[in-house]
């Protein structure tokens, strides 16, 4: 059954995403476009016509990293059922910085000094676009009466924190995760558990 316009669209655009993932965390900002468009089996030009320049590629990298995140804040009943959400919202994060999505990171830290403004962008879009989301989650459980949250940014920062931990840094450094999938169930679900009981009404 052949595929529809949108359908072939979205194959492509996550096809140059992913190869702009491994070849970015291979070579660096430096990487061509050209050896991303082969990769993603696409011509250079089509590269350039969806992003225009590398920065934008970076952007929609973070974007589609900080979209998979923010997921199950989205998710039906999400709001009836909160602490799950917090699980499960924590569970992504913990997931991010293990594989080597994370890659995008470390190279807007690196290239901070020569690319302020990709280094804002990339800060702006993902950890505290992230956040704006957990918080306006956050804010919709305040007017619900599930939660009593004077400061939802804060609180969202706190719940950051507190799954995270040293964890980013490990990232961070390619130290690779110390936790095994059953843990960082474990992690997060506490999280959540912890977090709903200090903000309970």
């Amino acid at each position: 059954m052949p595929r529809l316009t949108g359908q072939i669209d979205t194959a492509k655009t996550e096809a140059i995403l992913n190869a702009a993932a491994e070849v970015l965390a291979e070579r660096g900002l430096a990487a061509p476009i050209e050896e991303i468009a082969r990769r993603a089996g696409v011509s250079k030009q089509t590269i350039y016509n969806r992003y225009g320049a590398k920065t934008e590629l970076v952007r929609a990298l973070v974007e589609r990293r900080v979209d998979s995140i923010t997921a199950p804040l989205r998710d039906p009943g999400a709001e009836d059922h909160p602490e799950q959400t917090l699980a499960a919202y924590a569970r992504t994060l913990l997931q991010v910085i293990s594989d080597s999505g994370y890659s995008v990171m470390r190279l807007s830290i690196q290239s901070a000094v020569e690319m302020p403004d990709l280094a804002r962008e990339v800060f702006e879009t993902g950890p505290l676009r992230s956040r704006a989301q957990l918080a306006a989650f956050l804010e919709k459980e305040n007017s619900n009466g599930r939660l009593k949250i004077d400061d939802p940014m804060q609180a969202a920062e706190f719940f950051g924190g507190m799954v995270l931990g040293h964890r980013q840094t490990r990232a961070l450094l390619r130290l690779g995760s110390d936790l095994t999938n059953e843990q960082a169930d474990d992690l997060a679900a506490a999280a959540a558990r912890v977090f709903m009981r200090a903000y309970a009404v």
